[in-house]
């Protein structure tokens, strides 16, 4: 059987007509920005999310001449955040910093409370990267290959630590699942950091996260890198397979950060804010602190954000409808 399978196709785009100034003839492009613009980062400072937002904030006060700010409006594993912006006035002055629960929540939860692609007018990506598949030190597998083996041998024994119920790190075990006709435990956390601390002790075998997130205790010992989630090795782990050499070459999940605006937004706003944005992406400083948190600059046009937004969540709903998933809490 055809198992199917999201759409996470390489997100790398140039740069297009749409990142180009915007004509002396708009009046939106004479006056934009009014006032200072707020960026929602819908999860708690400190977090991977949180400071992509401070970093993007930080370089589009500089370029835009006025004060942009994070605001961190936690809960609802970012459905709060997103929420929120979903309601402001479309007017360009209220963004959200979007990451991969932006769609997986959406996709797996009727709850979420918002619809990412009918309730917001995509800006662009800003960068992306794989997750990295990490066991406890004693498992009997260091592989991926290895552990769908022991996995077949002992359906419903291994355990799997994610950060909740509907984020990429729970989906892409039951992507892993849909695949690979195995049947692996979900134990579902408040957060990564109890996932991880439990992956450690041993309460639980397995997890996914981001690659600085688990690269120091993968880097001295205390955890195993089975592959990272991409088709191909990341700079940040080359000792680390992709899914290429696991044998599931179709297998591609990015956990990705893109900038969305409330539907509805000027599209000389949103011309305006993408320019700008693509600039930061260019920035040699942010090159560089992408690069150290195993991330690869992406920008491109709102609609070819708005086509990997649409593809994303599309191949979530296949993944949940395929696993028979029933998810109506966070």
């Amino acid at each position: 059987m055809t198992i199917p399978s999201p759409d996470r196709r390489h997100f790398c785009l140039q740069l297009g007509a749409g990142l180009v100034g915007l004509g002396a003839g708009s009046t939106w492009a004479r006056s934009f920005p009014e006032r200072g613009i707020k960026i929602i980062v819908p999860f708690a400072p400190g977090a991977g999310t949180d400071a992509m937002g401070r970093l993007v904030a930080g370089k589009l006060a500089e370029l835009l001449k006025v004060s942009v700010v994070v605001d961190n409006r936690t809960g609802a594993s970012g459905a709060l955040g997103a929420q929120e912006v979903a309601r402001a006035a479309p007017d360009g002055h209220t963004l959200l910093l979007a990451a991969a629960p932006f769609t997986t929540v959406p996709a797996a939860l009727p709850t979420a409370g918002y619809d990412p692609i009918a309730s917001f007018t995509p800006v662009g990506m800003i960068a992306h990267g794989p997750l990295v598949w990490a066991a406890n030190k004693d498992l009997p597998a260091n592989t991926l290959p290895e552990l769908v083996a022991l996995a077949r041998s002992q359906p419903g024994r291994l355990n799997y630590g994610s950060a909740g119920v509907g984020g990429i790190n729970h989906l892409v075990l039951e992507s892993l699942k849909a695949r690979t006709g195995t049947f692996i435990t979900h134990i579902p956390y408040r957060g990564i950091a109890p996932a991880t601390v439990d992956t450690l002790a041993g309460q639980v075998q397995l997890l996914t996260g981001t690659i600085p997130a688990l690269a120091p205790y993968i880097r001295d010992g205390r955890l195993k890198a089975l592959a990272v989630t991409s088709p191909e090795r990341s700079p940040a782990l080359p000792q680390v397979p992709g899914m290429q050499e696991a044998g599931m070459a179709d297998f591609n999940v990015l956990n990705y950060f893109a900038l969305v605006a409330p539907k509805g937004t000027p599209e000389a706003v949103v011309q305006q804010l993408n320019a700008a944005l693509a600039r930061v992406v260019e920035m040699a400083d942010v090159k560089e602190r992408l690069g150290k948190d195993a991330l690869e600059p992406a920008t491109g046009t709102p609609a070819q954000l708005a086509q990997f937004l649409q593809n994303d969540v599309e191949g979530w709903k296949r993944v949940v409808a395929h696993q028979k998933l029933k998810m109506d809490a966070f």
